[in-house]
């Protein structure tokens, strides 16, 4: 039995082709009077619809909008854009759908909407048929937006780059078509697409590493790629490319937006543009920017398959593609700004609306306007864009920005959203990586730890108090520290106060970061106190001004050894605490070779050297320090990948809420001298060393060990096994853990491992390479391996001389009274060797037995620490003995410092 047309059981929007070699077209709009389906077509050709359609004149005593609606379909040619466009008169609405039936269509046909309503923008109604609306629904995309009249619903002027007009006021009477872009339909029948496809990686979470860029920032001055390929999909896909990610050794790939974007409004008027992408402008079509030129000129197949084939090369080099997207709000903007699509197509279902003035939108993401995942059918709209890009794309995750909007019913928060569900029951969405921003701009906005399974979340609490210990900490910005132990454990075993809530979910649900996009870089953090955003052109007024950075002395770069040390040991503290700590670890590009954007810390409009990755170093003939902290990176993320010490998914079960407790041996904790904490140690703001020990039923253990104070100090090791250190982050500076009361040098070779491939490669490269050779030799040494060998030599010849004079020295004795009587506070990880976790507060029903000291978490995550005393640090003599006769488990720390030792 044949299936009856489309239009009798569609109940999705989209562009379908069909048999007969047209195609069934559906578009929603619930309270449009009237909506035309255009198609554009060159002059120079033969129309398709030439026995269909009815030609328009112009006619001084009908206007265009009578015209259109005498006609079942209809066509006018508009000579000044050299093009035919034909409206086909839509049927509906069917339950808010429209359809109709193309005679012809076909793959890269240009084409929109238009559509008839009630004017009446103070009830938020703002139907224009004088502007073409893109398809929400369509793959592709072809144009710009000007900054024009025409390209928004109500009477304005622009004058001086300002758009001056009321969003009030009269209906725009001018037409948009040509100041805004098109869709481009595009035939997606062919049933041998995914012949050929490569597996997907399916990392799990427990070894995922995120590495999250910028598709265009991470290759724009890549010297291995040629200009062609530079900033584009391809460049990612090309197999340099492939080859430093896979020597990076990160898992996922994280790309900031690629979903097609327009400049804000705001951007327009002041001649900039938005970098990051965060302004959608179609769910369904990739940003053409990103694609090659010749990718461009052949049009939207050829834009999307470049990103299909880019998926396809990071699947086949064993990476997965985790795809930023934005479904919190469109580019559209406040009321003011722009129609393109769905203002224009139904503004009151798209949009959320003040109660007291639906005029107005409600804004909870800072943008002008928020999507209303009230509407059944912006929840489908969304998922359906989802399931494309996975089914279609090949996308591996999503990671949703404000993602408490997305989650807000009647304006509140609820995890019981029915996007959320949606999400969850989807038999291909709710397979993949689901990671959201876990706050927006809105009332309670702050929602970290609460969207329970399966989705993991971006964990700012981590980020702040991480940069904090490292930072703020030690810069000498105050007599005391920040970080009690208690806070510091809680982030470094998954910070269960604010992931142990659903039966399952654990420390892998925690997005652990330090940096992102948003926000300063690594380098950054360590060169800048404050944030210095005057490129944006907003008086240094954008960008949050709490980074919980350090300077270390001096505002910026610096040519002082002491601080150029002093900082690259913070940023190495930083990300071996990150990719150390339970939980799913996510790095910025750049950060593993001290990228920096000159302490910007929003440069979301900064398309320029700002923002893209600077790769010159890559080439010198000897190791510079991005060489040295690349493979100081990249040597920690190997051992971090060896371990399978980092799942932690039976952090909390549904037995446990019930009172079956579940033993856990998985975390013990100690301090220098060997000894557990006290109660008292967990909320002393000076205890600041500690180690942590991370037990496995089925491989080694590992110590992690963090010295917090700026000089060496000697740590008593569990006496059950013999360690050896693995990885320190002391060693960018030439250092080394040592037994007894001295600490090693670390001598390396100085020639790049990169320079012994070099001659392998493109004449580019070599050339690159003769220039760095031929400068060193002339200049006797360069400003940078000049202070790389001066630091060096200075870091093995006084070991602790580089902290002296740009870190606070913290005294041996901590303040008594006050700080040792601070409340316990709820939800934070307490490890004992009474093995006893106990919880307060209303899930006091709910706990958890620890054996061998390791911390388990229950409903509020707390644990317990025992009461016995401890042990002060060893005397002088004590010291003096272990100097001579050091003890195989007592080693000495470099002055901050986070170590891994391995058991042997």
């Amino acid at each position: 039995m044949r299936n009856p047309a489309l239009h009798r059981y569609a109940t999705r929007p989209g562009f379908y082709f069909t048999e007969d070699g047209g195609a069934d077209v559906v578009v929603r709009s619930e309270t449009a009077d009237q909506v035309w389906l255009c198609v554009l077509e060159s002059i120079d050709q033969p129309s398709a619809f030439f026995q269909d359609s009815i030609r328009l004149f112009n006619d001084p005593n009908v206007s265009f909008l009578q015209q259109i609606h005498e006609f079942p379909v209809c066509t006018r040619i508009i000579e000044h854009l050299y093009v035919r466009e034909t409206l086909f008169r839509m049927t509906g609405p069917n339950y808010g759908l429209w359809y109709v039936h193309l005679p012809k269509a076909w793959d890269g046909m240009k084409y929109g909407y238009r559509v008839d309503g009630a004017w009446d923008p103070k009830h938020g109604v703002r139907f224009n048929p004088y502007k073409f609306l893109l398809d929400p629904y369509g793959k592709g995309i072809d144009g710009s937006m000007e900054l024009a009249p025409s390209a928004f619903s109500y009477e304005c002027e622009v004058v001086d780059g300002k758009v001056l007009g009321s969003a009030y006021g009269d209906m725009s009477t001018v037409d948009s078509l040509g100041h805004v872009p098109v869709s481009v339909a595009i035939d997606d029948r062919d049933v041998h697409k995914h012949e050929g496809d490569p597996e997907h990686p399916h990392v799990p979470w427990r070894k995922t590493v995120i590495y999250e860029m910028h598709v265009k920032g991470f290759t724009a001055n890549a010297p291995w790629l040629p200009e062609a390929l530079r900033g584009t999909y391809a460049g990612l896909a090309h197999p340099t490319t492939l080859a430093y990610l896979q020597n990076l050794g990160v898992t996922s790939i994280e790309l900031l937006p690629i979903q097609a974007k327009q400049d804000e409004l705001f951007l327009q008027e002041h001649g900039r543009g938005n970098y990051w992408g965060y302004s959608t402008l179609s769910y369904f079509s990739p940003e053409p920017s990103y694609a090659t030129k010749a990718a461009q000129e052949k049009g939207a197949t050829a834009v999307r398959q470049e990103v299909i084939d880019m998926v396809r090369a990071l699947h086949e080099a064993g990476f997965e593609v985790i795809m930023d997207v934005v479904y919190n709000h469109t580019c559209e903007g406040g009321v003011e700004g722009p129609t393109v699509c769905w203002r224009g197509l139904d503004d009151l279902a798209y949009y959320r609306h003040q109660k007291s003035n639906p005029g107005r939108l409600e804004d909870t993401t800072g943008c002008g306007n928020t999507l209303d995942f009230t509407n059944t059918h912006v929840v489908t709209f969304a998922v359906d864009s989802l399931r494309y890009w996975a089914k279609r794309i090949g996308i591996d995750g999503f990671r949703f920005d404000l993602g408490v909007t997305l989650a807000r019913l009647e304006g509140e928060f609820t995890h019981h959203h029915p996007f959320l569900y949606a999400l969850r029951s989807d038999l291909l969405l709710g397979n993949l990586k689901l990671i959201m921003e876990p706050w927006d701009l809105g009332n309670f906005g702050w929602r970290t730890g609460q969207f329970g399974i399966p989705f993991a979340e971006w964990n700012d609490r981590f980020r702040d108090t991480i940069r904090t210990f490292w930072l703020e900490d030690v810069d000498g910005s105050s007599d005391f520290g920040r970080t009690q132990l208690q806070e510091i454990a809680t982030r470094l075993c998954g910070s269960a106060d604010l992931f142990a809530t659903d039966p399952g979910r654990g420390a892998t649900a925690s997005i652990n970061f330090v940096t992102c996009h948003d926000g300063f870089t690594l380098t950054d953090l360590t060169r800048y106190r404050t944030k210095h955003n005057e490129a944006n052109g907003e008086h240094n007024n954008d960008g949050s001004s709490v980074n919980h950075s350090a300077n270390f002395g001096v505002e910026g770069v610096t040519d002082d050894l002491d601080v150029i040390t002093a900082r690259e040991q913070a940023a190495m503290n930083m990300m071996g605490t990150l990719l150390l700590s339970l939980g799913t670890p996510m790095m910025l590009a750049g950060d593993e070779f001290r990228n920096t954007q000159d302490g910007n810390n929003n440069a979301y409009c900064q398309d320029n050297d700002i923002t893209w990755l600077n790769w010159d170093w890559l080439y010198s003939p000897q190791k510079t320090r991005e060489m040295r902290r690349l493979e100081t990176v990249s040597h920690l993320v190997a051992l971090r990948k060896s371990l399978d010490l980092y799942h932690h998914e039976d952090f909390f079960t549904r037995l446990t809420q019930i009172g079956l407790f579940k033993p856990s041996d998985r975390v013990k904790w100690f301090l220098p001298n060997g000894n557990a904490p006290a109660e008292r140690d967990w909320f002393d703001l000076s205890t600041r060393s500690f180690t942590m020990r991370l037990l496995s039923n089925s491989e080694v253990d590992v110590c992690i060990v963090v010295n917090g104070v700026d000089e060496d100090r000697q740590f008593t090791l569990p006496s059950d096994s013999t360690w050896v250190p693995k990885w320190c982050s002391a060693e960018i500076n030439g250092r080394w853990p040592g037994h007894g009361g001295v600490v090693k040098p670390n001598d390396d070779d100085d020639i790049s491992v990169w320079m012994q491939h070099v001659q392998n490669a493109s004449e580019t490269v070599r050339r690159l390479a003769e220039e760095a050779t031929a400068r060193m030799k002339a200049e006797g040494m360069s400003d940078v391996d000049a202070a790389t060998f001066a630091m060096l030599q200075e870091s093995r010849s006084a070991p602790t001389a580089e902290f002296a004079k740009v870190t606070r020295r913290r005294t041996a004795d901590s303040p008594e009274g006050g700080k040792e009587q601070q409340t316990q506070q709820r939800g934070q990880v307490r490890p004992t060797t009474a093995q006893t976790v106990e919880v307060d507060g209303p899930h006091a029903e709910s706990s958890a037995t620890v054996h061998g000291g390791g911390a388990s978490a229950s409903a509020e995550g707390t644990v317990s620490a025992d009461k016995a005393p401890v042990d002060k640090a060893p005397t002088a003599d004590v010291v003096a003995e272990s100097a001579t006769k050091p003890s195989p488990h007592v080693w000495t720390m470099p002055a901050l410092s986070i170590t891994l030792m391995k058991q042997v």
